[in-house]
């Protein structure tokens, strides 16, 4: 049987490289690198997104792959109140939220929007269970 323990990267399929860049660096502060290979990735903690270009696709790849396809949620140590300022200021329209949701670990305080691609995209702060 194999057993996994962690996410090490995901890949994105985007319309637009630069922009697509831009959003993840500006709205939630990952860093935007050039990898020897001349592919483009975003990486925070100990996680990355591979971004890949649509119709230029590395392989192998998704059967499918879709600019505007993903769903994804990431944990923040930033307040809620301060998460939704920065949105504000960096002009992201929130779809949804805050709302309580149901994450991985436990409940979580979440808000949605989207990225240049039209991805879902959730950011959330951990609940503490009291007692």
């Amino acid at each position: 049987m194999i057993t996994v323990d962690r996410l090490d990267h995901c890949v994105l399929t985007v319309a637009d490289l630069e922009a697509s860049a831009a959003f993840y660096t500006e709205v939630l502060g990952m860093e935007a690198r050039r990898l020897e290979n001349g592919r483009t990735t975003l990486c925070f903690g100990a996680q990355r997104i591979n971004l890949h270009p649509w119709g230029g696709e590395y392989e192998p790849k998704a059967q499918r792959p879709t600019p505007g396809s993903a769903d994804l949620c990431f944990l923040t140590p930033v307040s809620m109140a301060d998460v939704l300022d920065h949105l504000g200021a960096c002009q992201v329209a929130v779809i949804a939220g805050p709302v309580e949701r149901s994450g991985a670990a436990g409940r979580l305080l979440s808000v949605y929007f989207r990225d240049p691609d039209g991805n879902l995209i959730e950011v959330a702060n951990r609940i503490e269970e009291n007692g």
